[in-house]
């Protein structure tokens, strides 16, 4: 079942921002599924035990399990019209029926419907290379029907993690700036799943938002917004709406970014007329500076050990990465290739960054592997901006902005896009055909038990 602080937050989101829900939008892959694992995920079997109630659950849950696997890069997920026989049970599994596909893996469930109108979710997980099958793993959640979509992602969590031995990041969330057409309101601020569903407005104006940054608890999200004229950074806890401004000196106040232990927030400032670093302490208020030069330095993103930031800085002519001591202030340079390199993003496990790459007319996603110091360019696109890594460090969520030309207008629309840390698996997040930008990948998971 769902552990109680997770209910607590889970559901003091959907509360509060229920009334501005927004369509859902979902994961169309583009490069790089034939060459994954395949796995068979057989619809559940629905069991209602209220002989007068013919409602069927809302959500398919093997759908999104299949979607999930799907998703991560690692499973290609068999469509349910090729396969070879839907058993109930493992006493039905014939190992043979999935050799002949090649499948040594497939997932069976049940969805029993209670009395009170709750659910029982079971799965098993089985190997058919063994004769007779073999379950790997089982589990059993009872969950209110508003949990179906969460538990479902928890499961594909629990596949993933057994197999893989990596951790699953199906029940984390992702946040991103949305520029509509409406008058009023052109801005929006919005949260969603990692796949695109329950997408939430959590903040509109007329004037520009900007860098998103979410806390390690996923409880709070730091911006920069225009709404008084200049920018200013924000922060905004979630379960309640309340915003505090937090930065606001002259000039520019821009690129929030916690510390991974949640104790201090780095930011770019000009009040001395060119781009510096900051941090302030979130417990006493104290700020100090880290940068203190002409050039401009800004985009910190922090290493796992909260010692340590990657950066980017013009120092050396063209924008490249570097990194800072927090308490030596020394630097060094990380990024050489190319014309420029900005906007890092430092991996959960400090072994590599994701940056922005500029040569020869294009801006592309890239990766610098910090053991062996090789970058490599992942992309192959015009203006991809804003990377941000998956919590388990196997995927990146980017914008990538498209320019279309018609009856001698140009016009930009910007989308969000899924590439594998290897860069061969990659995916377009569809369904809404406003401007996406400034995308950021929650590191928080929202557990069961």
């Amino acid at each position: 079942m769902l552990s109680s602080l997770s209910m607590l937050i889970y559901s003091s989101i959907i509360l509060v921002w229920t009334s501005i829900l927004l369509a859902d939008m979902q994961i169309k892959i583009t490069q790089g599924i034939n060459t994954a694992y395949p796995i068979a995920i057989i619809p559940f079997k629905y069991i209602n035990n209220n002989q007068y109630d013919i409602f069927q659950p809302t959500e398919d849950i093997a759908s999104i399990i299949a979607n999930d696997l799907r998703n991560s890069s690692k499973f290609n997920t068999i469509p349910v019209e090729h396969l070879p026989h839907q058993p109930d049970n493992i006493s039905d599994v014939i190992p043979m029926f999935w050799e002949k596909l090649g499948i040594n893996i497939i997932v069976i469930g049940t969805i029993q419907e209670n009395y009170d109108e709750s659910y029982i979710i079971s799965y098993n997980l089985i190997d058919t290379s063994k004769n007779p099958a073999l379950v790997i793993t089982e589990n059993q959640f009872s969950i209110e029907k508003k949990w179906l979509r969460y538990i479902a992602h928890t499961i594909s969590n629990e596949i993933f993690e057994k197999i893989t031995g990596i951790k699953g990041i199906f029940c984390t969330r992702i946040a991103y700036v949305l520029h509509t057409d409406h008058d009023k309101y052109p801005f929006e601020l919005c949260i969603a799943d990692y796949d695109g569903h329950n997408q939430i407005s959590i903040c509109k104006t007329h004037e520009p938002l900007m860098s998103p940054a979410w806390t390690p608890d996923g409880n709070k999200i730091a911006y920069v917004t225009f709404d008084s004229g200049h920018s200013k950074l924000v922060i905004q806890t979630l379960s309640t709406g309340t915003i505090n401004n937090v930065i606001n000196f002259p000039q520019h106040n821009g690129a929030p970014a916690f510390s991974p232990n949640s104790k201090k927030l780095a930011f770019a400032l000009s009040k001395t007329g060119s781009l510096n670093l900051y941090i302030m302490d979130l417990d006493s208020g104290e700020i100090k500076q880290l940068t203190n030069n002409r050039n401009n330095n800004t985009e910190p993103s922090w290493f796992p050990d909260n010692k340590n930031i990657a950066y980017t800085s013009d120092q050396s002519g063209k924008p490249q990465i570097y990194k800072i001591n927090i308490d030596t202030y020394n630097s060094t340079r990380i990024s050489w290739s190319h014309t420029s390199n900005q906007n890092p993003a430092v991996s959960s496990d400090g072994k590599f960054i994701m940056m922005v790459n500029r040569h020869q007319g294009k801006q592309n996603i890239a990766k610098i592997n910090l053991t062996n110091n090789q970058e490599y360019i992942l992309t192959d696109t015009v203006l991809a901006n804003s990377p941000s890594i998956a919590p388990n460090n196997t995927m990146v969520l980017y914008s990538d902005t498209n320019t279309n030309i018609t009856n001698n207008v140009t016009t930009s629309t910007s989308s969000l896009e899924l590439i594998s840390i290897d860069g061969k698996f990659r995916a377009h997040i569809t369904g809404n055909k406003n401007d996406l930008r400034f995308p950021t990948w929650s590191s928080a998971y929202f557990h069961s038990q």
